[in-house]
């Protein structure tokens, strides 16, 4: 599996750093959340699944061992498939949301990545203390065999971010 940080890739798209706003146009754009529960305990925990990659690893998306924790520059290797047959997809984080009741990250698609765009990963606390994870994203695609898949990459990629957000709300830590 490649070094974490060591990618030398570069973004497959001109608006990085667009999570933050509105989604650019030229992009299929989607949202999903869920409310998770209440309460700081809850927060927390998801917090840690976010920032520890879990989410990923509970998608089946393998995740190298040591990836640092998502900060602004990190390179990270997404890997999937089944058995021996494997795609690298290689994303960089973007961009830190550190505020009180709200914490998360976004990443930007480098070069071989099947799509190109970015997507936002959210965990908030409103001041009811019910707690919300998002994720939001815009990508288009990038690959010969992605532009092929039509619709059904595009089911793909949604069943996947409902995996992410089942793993925001279970397993470690």
């Amino acid at each position: 599996m490649p070094v974490p940080g060591e990618s030398g890739r570069e973004f497959t798209y001109p608006d990085v750093g667009a999570g933050r706003g509105s989604p650019p146009a030229g992009y299929r754009h989607f949202t999903i959340e869920r409310e998770i529960g209440c309460g700081d305990r809850i927060f927390d925990a998801a917090v840690a699944r976010l920032f520890g990659w879990h989410m990923h690893r509970a998608a089946g998306i393998r995740v190298a061992p040591g990836t640092p924790a998502p900060a602004p520059g990190v390179d990270v290797c997404l890997e999937w498939g089944v058995g021996p047959i494997r795609s690298a997809a290689w994303c960089r984080v973007v961009d830190v949301i550190d505020e009180p009741g709200r914490r998360g990250f976004s990443y930007g698609t480098l070069t071989g990545h099947p799509e190109s765009g970015e997507e936002t990963f959210v965990v908030e606390r409103d001041t009811d203390g019910r707690v919300t994870a998002r994720i939001t994203a815009f990508s288009r695609s990038a690959r010969w065999y992605t532009r092929i898949a039509g619709p059904l990459g595009r089911l793909v990629q949604h069943r996947i971010t409902r995996r992410y957000l089942d793993g925001i709300v279970a397993g470690p830590p």
